[in-house]
């Protein structure tokens, strides 16, 4: 394998986790809600608004992205280039306070565009890095760093609230990301230049519907899609709604939620490590299977507690199976990807990843308003691992066989 390649790609996992954890996830959708948003509910409705319409953005230009990153081999400087537009809206958040509703709005919506755009090139570089029978390891190593990297950020952003300087937290998160991913660009495979951007923009705009058609009249890629369609709309509801939950249900104050995530993230980085050698050794389909059973007990065991001591062991089951999950199913979808579409066919994976975040959380929230009961609105969750799984069972894992190396 290429060391320096896989330590550069990975450390990029790493950057990016700062974004995601302080400003996506934990810290900065807090200060949005109570320090620049008028009111809560003005503040709950626009940062909704903000991440919805990145991530509609975000989900139908992937496929586009990948084949003109394809067809311009400009891979490389167009992750450089999103990773740089990210780094700098985070940059300006600095500027933001009370009051500073729209612009915060706009600087969110520009860098989550940019830093899930970064995202399809980033990916479409593994099977260019590891050889066929690496690919677990190395997607787990990605993932598990980038559950360090969290872990990383948010204790750094505890230490910041405590001392009162929370604002120092958006430009800290520009700074690390640049700065953790400069290895990627000096040391990931150069690109190499086919055709014109505006050219190859033309070739990518045919080439995503044709390639649309083409995974999907692949039984086994079809399959796949649709199965990881359906989990990853079950994982993403769980992460938007787990914390709601913990609260609403069962009572956990602040102090415990930030401790529960924290947890979580250790769990996942463990799962990422820990089945990323099975991933290679078993397969990547074996392991996604056992994380969907792993999930399935996790929510059936939400559904069921009533305490907090037992929540804590379901969060650190249910972290060990979001980081095994990810990284094999990233794992398993690389075996199907032919030589030099691989920018291509990972933004058709971006593209179902992102798209998936609508009929889970729209069902829990639909169940749990009409019925009064969150624990109700937690089993329809089991009911789209289940149908995951239904689909997995059938694929055939590297049904396209193609001569990397």
């Amino acid at each position: 394998m290429k060391k320096k390649q896989i330590i550069s790609w990975c450390l990029y996992d790493f950057a990016n986790s700062f974004y995601s954890t302080v400003i996506i996830a934990v810290v900065f959708p807090v200060y949005f809600v109570k320090v620049i948003a008028p009111s809560p509910e003005i503040g709950d409705l626009w940062w909704g608004r903000s991440i919805s319409i990145s991530m509609i953005i975000v989900a139908f230009s992937s496929p586009l992205l990948g084949g003109i990153a394809d067809y311009s081999g400009k891979r490389k400087t167009l992750l450089f280039y999103y990773t740089l537009v990210c780094v700098v809206s985070v940059v300006l958040l600095s500027l933001t306070g009370k009051g500073d509703l729209y612009l915060s709005t706009l600087l969110i919506i520009l860098s989550n565009i940019a830093m899930e755009g970064a995202t399809v090139f980033y990916n479409s570089y593994l099977p260019n890095i590891a050889k066929k029978q690496y690919y677990g390891r190395v997607s787990g190593w990605g993932f598990g760093l980038g559950y360090i990297g969290s872990m990383v950020s948010l204790l750094f952003s505890i230490f910041l609230i405590k001392k009162g300087m929370i604002y120092l937290a958006w430009p800290l998160v520009g700074v690390m990301f640049f700065l953790f991913s400069l290895p990627a660009f000096l040391f990931l495979p150069k690109d190499e230049v086919f055709s014109s951007l505006y050219k190859a923009a033309v070739m990518g705009i045919n080439q995503t519907f044709t390639t649309l058609k083409k995974l999907f009249l692949n039984k086994q890629i079809r399959r796949f899609l649709i199965a990881y369609f359906v989990y990853k709309d079950a994982v993403n509801t769980v992460i938007v709604f787990s914390s709601i939950y913990a609260s609403v249900t069962l009572s956990f104050n602040e102090k415990e939620l930030m401790l529960l995530y924290l947890i979580v993230q250790f769990t996942a980085m463990i799962g990422a490590f820990g089945l990323s050698f099975p991933t290679d050794k078993w397969g990547a389909k074996k392991i996604v299977i056992i994380s969907l059973f792993l999930w399935i007990i996790a929510t059936i065991g939400a559904f069921i507690a009533r305490d907090k001591t037992t929540f804590w062991f379901i969060a650190i089951l249910a972290g060990f199976g979001l980081g095994s999950i990810q990284s094999a199913s990233r794992s398993l979808f690389t075996g199907f990807i032919p030589y030099k579409k691989e920018s291509e066919y990972f933004g058709v994976y971006s593209f179902i990843g992102k798209s998936s975040a609508v009929i889970g959380p729209f069902l829990f929230g639909t169940i749990s308003y009409y019925t009064g009961s969150q624990r109700i609105a937690i089993l329809t969750l089991v009911i789209l691992f289940i149908i995951g799984l239904f689909f997995l069972v059938s694929v055939k894992e590297f049904s396209i066989n193609y001569f990397r190396h």
